[in-house]
């Protein structure tokens, strides 16, 4: 589920990118939904790694390899930036509810099916942890810190000037990122708030059509 939500993430991004006038992506294998071409081995294996047995299993952190974007190749510069920064929060947003139906349809078919229902009950929280990945994801990415994606749509809200100098942030990297992540850890889980509500919301609708346990969903 995690994988699939990342890949599909970046795939967003680079299938939107070709969309609108830009193939830097699309020549270097990244519109695909095969995972191989979007794993970083930093980011997507030792960081996380490293970070996971270091903390003893407390705390974790990486990511797909970036997709790379040449925004000057896009036909209008702006509206080009907007879709493509935007395609990858509201695909795993899309995720997340479908997810939430496949959730809904395994519970209906446990009533026809009662012999399988260990098997749909594993499948459901399947389907739980996609739906909580994709959440975090979406929301996640929308902090407005370079080079996360919301960083793109509030530079288009910003004077010229302003900007500029916000977008430069990026020749930091992940810095600011982590000391947000390490530092104010209150403004992060604020930040995220709207996950755990989106959550919250979904586990309403589909628990009903739960077959395991009610204390599994959320």
């Amino acid at each position: 589920m995690l994988i699939f939500a990342m890949v599909a993430h970046e795939y967003a991004h680079a299938a939107t990118a070709l969309q609108q006038g830009d193939d830097t992506a699309y020549l270097l294998g990244r519109v695909t939904l095969n995972p191989l071409p979007h794993i970083d081995p930093w980011m997507s294996i030792l960081l996380p790694v490293l970070l996971w047995f270091g903390s003893s299993g407390q705390f974790t952190f990486g990511g797909a390899k970036p997709v790379p974007v040449n925004s000057r190749k896009f036909r209008d510069f702006r509206k080009g930036d907007l879709i493509v920064s935007s395609a990858g929060v509201i695909t795993n947003f899309f995720l997340a509810l479908v997810w939430s139906l496949v959730f809904v349809l395994l519970g209906i078919a446990s009533r026809s099916f009662a012999g399988a229902a260990p098997a749909l009950d594993t499948a459901q929280r399947m389907m739980v942890h996609g739906i909580w990945l994709n959440l975090i994801l979406c929301f996640f990415n929308l902090i407005p810190i370079p080079p996360l994606d919301g960083s793109h749509l509030v530079y288009h809200l910003l004077p010229p000037r302003a900007g500029n100098w916000y977008r430069g942030l990026q020749r930091f990297g992940y810095l600011p990122l982590f000391a947000l992540m390490f530092l104010f850890r209150p403004v992060l889980s604020f930040l995220l708030a709207p996950a755990y509500k989106m959550m919250g919301l979904l586990a309403q609708v589909i628990g009903p059509y739960q077959v395991g346990p009610v204390a599994s969903i959320y």
